[in-house]
């Protein structure tokens, strides 16, 4: 993340480092992951009115298909579904627009005077491998500002309560490990005395500043809440754009569709990345447990109480994306049949103590489950007008294509004014695809009640040997059925099948249709099956270098390292498969080198893969605050090793905890931010939640 050298006077707050200009109505300008700047009055004008001119075009296509084009005798039952499809898509148009209308940064209240509320950071974790959860703990204890740091272990793992006590923060089980996240949190909660909270899952690593950035916030006596994006450090997960782009799935839910929430009184917690107000929780019962999406549901019940929230636009904190598709659809599964739990619990157009634009909000989160039931639909009109030879529409093929296609190119331009550059269209509608087996199946479980089981997204590499995803049986099936309607259209123009077609353009339009569908299907089984999505054997995240290095006084270069180990390159090295090595490493903006002790687990000519052994916390915790601070353009420029620098091969028997002046100087070591990448696009989703 780019560092904002200017600060709001009397805030601790940056000065907006990013925006959006009339010239780049596309794109955000500035700094990425930084707040953006207010929107200049002419771009806004340009986009409001572009917006508005795609909705009252829609509502006019839309009119004039409800009253004119209705078709009669057997094609109704192919007309009448297709109006429908195409009415929920114009009630999401106007949701998006809606919420989309401002996304201008929050405005921080003035400071009162006294001190600053304290802070307890918690950090839920479960099953996570200490490679992920090691991180996240030595920047939580490096963030400025006073606060505690409790690691909240609802796996009672010996390893952990050494590793959290070595690092100097508050390792913290309980009895009954009922409801999962939210009962931790809940027990957390009954322990805690500060004013605040702030949540972290265990990948989520943060930045120093993240408390001085959310704390300033709550000057609000009814702030309840202040969340800021999620963003991820593996640029090579299931849910990115590219490798080389640090765009994802949910980028333009995190930095458009949330501050426009924000706006409405809606913005809801996302369970990590977020600061809340110990007595507000308490007020309402403490996170909800009724449902398996206790952010959301939790927000919700702090909305119907009385109490607000806030939305922080700027990236400050880095964790794991779901990078198999495995992991994917699990998360999604659980998210999705939270929604609909939330909405048999409470749901929002009927709960009481919400505003009207709070409903929408809820309306427009809850509402996306069901699209893909739209995108199901819209995939299987065309094969059904291909096989029957009825049309849907009462019009000629010209009067159609004039009438639907302005107002789906002013939606288009309008989509991607409102994404502010967050958006790929493309993309965005690979992922429709993606997202259709979890989604349908979340959806149908609205008819079911009960909590369900709480699944805990894998994080990290999973440790397992490499094996491809297998394709949801959905979109083999999805697959067949356009080939076989395309198959069988083919086989009805020569004359072979019993169905007989209008003029040209009538079947052209739907064979069209059903191959830009086709394609994005086999997209997505493509990705879906992309062995770079398969599981690995190297528990952690896995960051490129090129620094030198020495194993056992022999000059080498790092290929990449990990919490867990190295890939290192050391020509004349003798080191065998098994045996013991000692690695010496330059961090950057560290004064001494960081040694560690290490296995041969492999060797492949000139290059041996390294297993770190033993408890290292303190070298581990050094090497973290460089690698997730800052990522692998840091190890790049980072200062070279040579033999004659590096400590001599005894610090073997140096003791396996380390010292513990070195512990705290590790974990309080300054993080250095990265540098931000081109703007580029990226997906629209906004079924977080």
């Amino acid at each position: 993340m780019s560092t904002i050298a200017t600060a709001r006077q009397g805030s601790g707050l940056p000065t907006p480092a990013g925006g959006y200009t009339a010239a780049g109505l596309g794109r955000p300008t500035g700094a990425r992951d930084a707040v953006p700047a207010p929107e200049s009055t002419l771009r806004l004008a340009v986009v409001r009115t572009v917006a508005v001119a795609a909705v009252l075009a829609t509502g006019g296509y839309l009119t004039w298909r409800l009253f004119s084009t209705l078709p009669e005798g057997p094609a109704l039952w192919i007309g009448v579904p297709f109006l429908a499809l195409e009415l929920y898509g114009g009630i999401g148009l106007v949701l998006f627009v809606m919420t989309t209308w401002n996304v201008a940064p929050a405005t921080v209240p003035p400071p009162r005077p006294g001190p600053a509320p304290s802070v307890t950071v918690l950090v839920a974790t479960y099953n996570e491998h200490l490679d992920v959860l090691l991180p996240t703990v030595a920047a939580c204890l490096a963030m400025a500002g006073d606060h505690e740091t409790w690691v909240l272990d609802d796996g009672d793992r010996l390893e952990v309560e050494e590793m959290v006590t070595a690092l100097g923060a508050r390792y913290v089980s309980r009895a009954e490990h009922d409801h999962a996240k939210a009962g931790n949190l809940n027990h957390a909660l009954g322990l805690v005395q500060t004013e605040l909270v702030a949540v972290f899952d265990a990948d989520h690593v943060p930045e120093p500043e993240f408390l001085t950035r959310t704390v300033p916030y709550f000057a609000d006596d009814r702030l309840a809440l202040v969340q800021t994006p999620q963003h991820f450090y593996n640029t090579t997960s299931f849910e990115h754009l590219r490798p080389d782009v640090d765009l994802h799935e949910e980028s333009l839910f995190y930095r458009v569709i949330q501050p426009g929430k924000h706006h409405a009184g809606a913005a809801f917690w996302c369970g990590t990345n977020a600061v809340l107000r110990a007595s507000a929780l308490r007020e309402i019962g403490g996170v909800a447990t009724e449902s398996l999406t206790e952010d959301f549901h939790t927000t919700m019940k702090l909305h119907r109480a009385g109490w607000r929230s806030a939305y922080h636009n700027e990236v400050l904190a880095r964790g794991l994306a779901a990078g198999s598709p495995d992991a994917f659809y699990a998360q999604r599964r659980r998210w999705g049949r939270g929604a609909m739990q939330v909405i048999q619990h409470d749901n929002p157009l009927t709960a009481t103590g919400l505003t009207l634009r709070q409903r929408l909000g809820y309306l427009y989160s809850l509402s996306a489950w069901f699209d893909s039931w739209r995108t199901l639909g819209m995939a299987l009109v065309p094969v059904a007008v291909l096989v029957t030879g009825l049309f849907p529409v009462e019009a000629s093929p010209a009067q159609f294509a004039l009438m639907a296609g302005v107002p789906y190119l002013l939606q288009q331009v309008a989509l991607t004014l409102l994404s502010r550059g967050f958006a790929s269209a493309r993309f965005s509608l690979l992922f429709e695809v993606v997202r259709l087996p979890s989604n349908l199946a979340a959806t149908l479980t609205l008819v079911r009640r009960g909590t369900g089981r709480f699944a805990v997204t894998a994080k990290g590499r999973t440790g397992e040997a490499r094996t491809r995803a297998r394709v949801p049986r959905l979109l083999l099936v999805l697959a067949a059925v356009l080939v076989g309607g395309l198959l069988y259209t083919a086989a009805s123009t020569v004359g072979w099948t019993p169905t007989r077609h209008g003029p040209g353009a009538m079947t052209l339009i739907p064979v069209f249709w059903a191959v830009v569908t086709l394609g994005f299907v086999l997209a997505a089984i493509r990705r879906i099956r992309d062995p770079r999505f398969s599981a690995e054997r190297r528990e952690g995240h896995r960051f490129p270098a090129t620094m030198q290095a020495v194993i056992d006084g022999v000059p080498a270069r790092l290929v990449d390292v990990s919490l867990g180990g190295a890939q290192v390159r050391a020509r004349g090295a003798g080191a065998t498969v098994g045996a013991e090595v000692e690695l010496a490493i330059r961090v950057p903006d560290r004064a001494a080198h960081v040694v560690f002790r290490a296995t041969v687990r492999s060797r492949q000519g000139d290059v041996h893969r390294l297993q770190f052994t033993g408890r290292q916390w303190a070298e581990l915790a050094a090497l973290s605050a460089t690698a997730f601070g800052a990522g692998a353009a840091r190890w790049a420029a980072a200062a070279e090793v040579t033999p004659s620098t590096v400590p001599a091969p005894s610090t073997r028997a140096r003791a396996a905890d380390g010292r513990a002046d070195a512990v705290a100087a590790a974990v309080h070591s300054p993080f250095v931010s990265s540098a931000g990448l081109p703007p580029r696009a990226a997906t629209p989703s906004r079924s977080r939640g």
